[in-house]
């Protein structure tokens, strides 16, 4: 735990980052802004990988002592890509993020993730993910690079993403995330913009999306989403890493997303291990907005319960697990 708050991370990825795995120069490009991203944003007096450290291959255990033993990470989404266009196993293997969930069944949950412009292919590999290996959600990368050239897919394009939609909810998966905004490597930016996500929130009422990295620098889009449609979320993973080098523009976006849709529909993400989670889950436990922008926002100020909310309760929620059940389960109350 942090503090007293049950810490579920929505974002952790067991990274291929061995250059052999990347397809060219575009999913070299890829992996080495992550990097730039690590080095940029790791604070003072925490330890910036060597590249030899962090472009290379992450095995589950790492990742698990990270997570688990050197932070206050109570439980963890094991989240794969499918970056086929990228990289030979899609840069974090669907098959490794499942292994997780097996080798810590009490503190890891499987989503599974699909390329949806492979029709019939990915329709089958949801089925396999969910019933052979237990996927509780699923994540989606709709900025792909196929051919050499982009080669975008939307979120409200009835013949592509509608039909991943409707197998989810026919395998019982009411829960989807998908990356949006943060660019990297060759991807163009009006890809990874968020406006296919009203038809998506609008003809699938049932299912909760999480709009993560809260659609950077698309974020005032984002909330006018969040507040009009019940079933969108919004998660902070790599927003969080702000919090240190750059406290000012973390409050302004803390701000705006309280401010418009309130501390139930925020969810915290690590995203180990592009950083190390101790450091900037201590700083947002410990993280309280400047008064001139709760009074110039009206948003309030990011309260303990908020942080609880945001750190474990809001996810807790929407994968239907009692927390305090699981805390005992864990043996921490």
């Amino acid at each position: 735990m942090q503090g007293d708050a049950f810490v579920f991370d929505c974002v952790c990825h067991i990274f291929n980052f061995d250059k052999k795995n990347a397809l060219g120069k575009a999913g070299e490009m890829f992996i080495n802004h992550l990097y730039a991203f690590h080095q940029v944003l790791t604070p003072p007096g925490e330890r910036v990988l060597k590249p030899e450290e962090f472009l290379r291959e992450w095995s589950v255990d790492e990742i698990a002592e990270m997570v688990f033993t050197q932070s206050g990470t109570d439980m963890i989404v094991a989240q794969p890509l499918p970056l086929t266009d990228l990289f030979h196993d899609g840069l974090s293997q669907w098959e490794k993020c499942a292994e997780m969930a097996r080798k810590y069944p009490d503190r890891a949950v499987f989503w599974g993730s699909i390329n949806p412009l492979e029709g019939k292919k990915a329709l089958d590999l949801m089925k396999l993910q969910v019933e052979e290996h237990g996927a509780k959600a699923f994540k989606l990368y709709n900025v792909r690079y196929d051919y050499g050239q982009p080669f975008p897919w939307r979120m409200d394009d009835p013949r592509i993403a509608f039909p991943i939609f409707e197998q989810a909810q026919k395998l019982g998966v009411n829960l989807i995330g998908v990356h949006k905004g943060v660019p990297l490597g060759p991807q163009h930016i009006e890809h990874t913009q968020v406006w296919d996500m009203d038809g998506a929130a609008e003809n699938f009422p049932d299912i909760n999306f999480v709009i993560f990295h809260v659609g950077l620098p698309f974020i005032d889009e984002v909330c006018w989403q969040l507040i009009r449609f019940p079933n969108l979320y919004a998660s902070i993973a790599a927003t969080v890493n702000f919090v240190v080098r750059s406290p000012r523009v973390f409050a302004e976006n803390m701000a705006k997303l309280l401010f418009w849709c309130g501390e139930d529909k925020i969810l915290y993400g690590g995203e180990t291990p592009i950083w190390h989670p101790r450091w900037a889950l201590e700083a947002f436990w410990n993280f309280e907005l400047p008064q001139d922008i709760v009074d110039g926002y009206g948003c309030g100020q990011l309260t303990k319960q908020a942080k609880q909310k945001i750190l474990g309760g809001n996810l807790a929620r929407l994968h239907g697990l009692d927390t305090s059940a699981k805390q005992r389960e864990l043996g921490q109350v």
